[in-house]
């Protein structure tokens, strides 16, 4: 099987570009394949800087939600694809930058929310429709990027926000437009590649270290819900309405 990305290496930076048309939406073993590019790429000596981007209509639509419809067991390797993906941006020894453009959703949100830099084209929106699609999730990562007030919104409403409110709210480094968002990740990389690597790396655990919880065991708790959530039938009703393109019907008794 093909991997849903392409990598380069140029002078100390990698670069992995996400590229499964339509949507960048991968199954599980698009996740792993994933997670464990980058971890690899945490202990790749002619690794100083790690940019993930995107071709496509938009960066990230997160899971494969058809994979999901098809079987609903496949939920814990999905679950489990997330997890390792996003523990080895946040905790990779390496400085990860994310470039966003277009949607931003899911996955996509755990993938940013893990990383240490973003920046956002100004057509990129972000959105958790966990709710819509019978998930749980994301909550922590985007807890990551904004205030808990305003992710409880947007996770109950499933409503996005733009790369300027992002910008407001001090989660996105910089908006640029469309074609110069990867120039901008390669400037702020070149900047941290020209920097000491074994300060950087302690720069970066020490950072990790002090902020607030410990956000692997938080997604954990977060997973444990997507669980719950898919032994109800309103959690299938809300995948099946996604494939078929149609509005979700509840029995709101």
């Amino acid at each position: 099987m093909s991997k849903p990305f392409t990598l380069e290496i140029n002078n100390g930076i990698a670069e992995m570009i996400f590229n499964k048309p339509p949507v960048n939406a991968f199954d599980s073993a698009g996740w792993f394949a994933i997670a464990d590019e980058i971890n690899a790429l945490g202990q790749n000596d002619k690794v100083n800087v790690i940019i993930i981007a995107a071709e496509g209509r938009g960066f990230c639509a997160g899971v494969d939600i058809k994979e999901l419809a098809a079987d609903s067991g496949a939920i814990t390797k999905v679950n489990k694809g997330n997890y390792d993906t996003f523990k080895a941006i946040h905790l990779n020894p390496k400085p990860v930058i994310v470039a966003v453009h277009g949607f931003v959703l899911g996955g996509g949100i755990g993938i940013s929310g893990a990383a240490d830099v973003i920046v956002a084209s100004e057509c990129a929106t972000f959105a958790v429709p966990e709710v819509d699609r019978g998930a749980m999730g994301g909550g922590a990562h985007l807890q990551r990027m904004f205030p808990v007030q305003k992710v409880r919104y947007m996770y109950f409403t499933g409503e996005p926000i733009d790369a300027q409110e992002a910008y407001r709210l001090g989660a996105v480094e910089r908006v640029v437009p469309r074609e110069q968002l990867l120039d901008a990740a390669r400037e702020i990389a070149v900047k941290i590649a020209d920097k000491s690597p074994m300060m950087i790396a302690l720069a970066k655990e020490a950072l990790t270290g002090i902020e607030d919880g410990n956000l692997e065991d938080k997604y954990r708790w977060e997973q444990g819900f997507t669980h719950e959530a898919y032994a109800c039938k309103d959690s299938q009703e809300a995948r099946n309405a996604f494939v078929e393109k149609r509005d979700a019907s509840f029995d709101k008794k």
